[in-house]
């Protein structure tokens, strides 16, 4: 009987399953730090909604729905830094364990070992190319819609009888409680939205209604009168009234709605306007052309974690995460310093907003080279 050996694995199909493990070794840590990240982005966020929830008594729906409106945005900016703390983090563990070197024995160049990074870096790209260019405007639409619902629910629990509740700041509202198991008509009203001059109105009957073209919420009066105190002590005026709206404004609830992006023209509308010197016309087209410049970048972070985590590679998971904040801070501090060298005019908003792109990618280059030599 003649035994015959196993043909030995084709060189392609081990770089594969090389390539499925590093990927997959990626995939851990840029988990972990991506729900960390999202996690600290909306906390201010959440504590508000979370008041709405316990204090305000807005339904959990509408709660939930706000925060599906606002992952869009805080995934823009969380998923460049989670891509890098994953890059970080996985090259790290594999040359503190020394698998990379094993790898690199086995004739793999840097440059070969990190196309399943590449792979990843477009994917992590491709995402957050997605949520800035069509989440981001499509969020900011429904969450005005959103906000709107919440704000004139807080407004009907307001009308709870038996129950002072203040819908928005500096407004409380009063429904008397059903005597004897009859229920009564009347609503009170204190506003002092406008500090100079507080009302307090009463009225017999009243009806909520939405005004979306103007992102309103109003409560019509019915038959009532008006007591106003202006700003002289000496003074006092009542007014009676048929019918009397109160409206409130997104901007005066608890929750306002993210204001929209302008587009294109209406930024250069905006500068010519202004003139050349107009600060604020140059900040808003920096950002116009941050909307790809900032995706661009996540696709460098995920690459620059290649040799950053070879060089980093006694830190852990831990020191992998403090040193892509690290550099996340050099390139905050970097975007900073660009914003004031267009709103100064040393240079063009294209620039400003390519800069910080440009420098790290050199560093990219310089590590790689580096690292590959070693």
């Amino acid at each position: 009987m003649v035994f015959v050996s196993p043909p030995p694995k084709s060189p392609v199909i081990l770089r594969t399953l090389l390539d499925r493990y590093i990927f997959t070794e990626l995939l851990s840590p840029f988990g972990l730090s991506l729900g960390a990240l999202c996690f600290v982005m909306l906390t201010r966020e959440l504590l508000r909604l979370v008041e709405l929830l316990v204090s305000k008594g807005v339904g959990l729906w509408s709660v939930l729905k706000v925060i599906a409106m606002l992952l869009p945005s805080g995934l823009v900016l969380t998923l460049p830094i989670a891509g890098l703390i994953a890059s970080i983090t996985a090259f790290g563990r594999l040359s503190y364990d020394k698998e990379l070197v094993a790898m690199r024995a086995a004739g793999l160049s840097l440059f070969r070992l990190s196309q399943p990074v590449f792979l990843f870096a477009l994917t992590v790209f491709g995402l957050t190319l997605v949520l800035s260019q069509w989440g981001q405007p499509w969020s900011s639409l429904n969450l005005k819609k959103v906000a709107l619902n919440l704000l004139k629910d807080q407004l009907v629990l307001a009308l709870e009888r038996g129950t002072f509740n203040e819908p928005i700041p500096h407004m409380v509202i009063y429904v008397p409680d059903a005597v004897d198991g009859r229920s009564t008509k009347g609503i009170f009203v204190s506003d002092e939205r406008t500090a100079k001059e507080p009302r307090i109105i009463v009225a017999e009957d009243y009806q909520v209604f939405m005004d979306q073209a103007n992102n309103q919420v109003a409560l019509r009066l019915v038959n009532g009168v008006i007591h106003t105190r202006p700003d002289q002590v000496d003074q006092y005026r009542l007014v009676s009234f048929a019918s009397y709206d109160i409206k409130l404004s997104l901007s005066q609830s608890s929750y306002a709605a993210a204001e929209e992006r302008p587009t294109y023209d209406q930024i250069m509308a905006m500068i010519r306007q202004g003139g050349e010197k107009d600060s604020t016309g140059l900040r808003r087209l920096m950002e116009y052309y941050k909307d790809l410049a900032f995706p661009t970048a996540s696709l460098v972070f995920c690459l620059l974690g290649v040799p950053v985590g070879i060089v980093s590679k006694r830190s852990g998971r831990v020191g992998g995460f403090a040193v892509g904040v690290l550099i996340i801070i050099v390139f905050y501090v970097l975007n900073v310093a660009c914003d004031f060298l267009v709103t100064t005019m040393l240079i063009s908003p294209f620039i400003g907003a390519w800069m910080p792109n440009i420098v790290f990618i050199v560093a990219t280059i310089i590590l790689f080279i580096k690292m590959s030599r070693q």
